[in-house]
């Protein structure tokens, strides 16, 4: 998804919620009316405020408009009580037939006055973390959940480090301004959950990210490329979001096969990245050598120069846990 079909699921999402509200304060007012014919003559009276204030506001002189306009509140305000008391006179809550918005800030419309509301902030981060592949991931894995208990002596002195450092990076991010990171160090030593943790306070501040393994990366770019009768303009957003992203993070990069197409589009997404000025994060269980041997020099020294190195040493926290269990 792009950063337009987040905002989109967002809005529409608020939407939803506006036209439940409605639909319930719709409802309970029908069931009202049928039961209480004096509540729906009230309610039809009620109806007519606005015009009744309108015809008010053009009596002349001024002060009998103001005195009619402060007569047809009173009026209002009386008519309402008297609906609020038929319902508790039958054992309803008084706000029965109220409408009740999911966010009253801003009755479920996404805005309080020209300003976004917190609500839509909410569906916002919630749609981009689920178009960014980490929905199920930031619910446990972020910096506060991230642990140095599971490292010993120097390892958790380096990893202090790289937590720290990445903290700093996660908080002070600016789109197209900020470095970019390569992750070294052998699975189950924190990679996925510090990326997962950067990411939250990221899409958070309403930057665009997209997290996804270099597999299920490399097999978009195959269905663009190969996809024959099957493809369409889907394709198009899937890789697009590769480069047109604030933070891509590539996660296991060594585990997708390698051939010459593979090494076309790995060149291509990193190097657009570099010249846009655009962060990424990559993860990966291969050690300085194994990558240069594995994409050549090509790739690599546009990595090299380009990001910088954290090395993630210790034990397998995964065996670790299990070992205590």
């Amino acid at each position: 998804m792009s950063r337009s079909d987040n905002i989109r699921a967002a809005k529409q999402k608020i939407a939803e919620n506006r036209a439940t509200a409605i639909r319930i304060y719709e409802r309970h007012t029908a069931e009202i009316s049928a039961l209480f014919p004096e509540f729906k003559r009230i309610d039809d009276q009620l109806a007519q405020t606005g015009l009744k204030i309108m015809a008010a506001a053009l009596a002349s002189p001024s002060d009998e408009a103001e005195r009619n306009i402060e007569a047809v509140h009173a009026e209002y305000d009386a008519l309402a009580d008297r609906k609020r008391q038929i319902l508790t006179d039958n054992g309803y809550p008084a706000d029965y037939c109220d409408i009740k918005y999911f966010c009253p800030k801003c009755s479920d419309t996404g805005y309080v006055d020209i300003r976004i509301c917190e609500c839509l902030k909410k569906e916002l981060v919630l749609a981009s973390l689920e178009a960014s592949g980490l929905y199920s991931l930031v619910e446990t894995q972020s910096f506060q959940t991230f642990s140095l208990d599971y490292y010993e002596k120097d390892d958790k002195i380096n990893m202090k480090r790289n937590a720290v450092r990445l903290w700093e990076f996660a908080n002070n991010f600016v789109p197209g301004k900020s470095e970019s990171f390569l992750f070294i160090g052998a699975t189950g030593l924190g990679k996925t959950h510090l990326s997962s943790a950067v990411a939250r306070v990221i899409i958070e501040k309403g930057a665009y990210v997209v997290y996804e393994s270099s597999i299920s990366m490399i097999a978009d770019y195959e269905a663009k490329r190969f996809g024959g009768s099957s493809y369409n303009n889907e394709w198009d957003d899937n890789v697009d979001r590769y480069t047109e992203c604030d933070l891509l993070i590539i996660d296991d990069l060594g585990c997708e096969v390698v051939n010459n197409f593979t090494l076309s589009c790995l060149y291509n997404i990193i190097n657009s990245r570099i010249i846009m000025h655009k962060s990424t994060i990559i993860n990966t269980n291969l050690s300085d050598k194994e990558l240069r041997s594995r994409y050549t020099d090509r790739i690599f020294s546009r990595i090299l120069g380009e990001f910088t190195t954290l090395h993630f040493r210790g034990h397998d926290i995964r065996e670790q846990k299990l070992i205590k269990k």
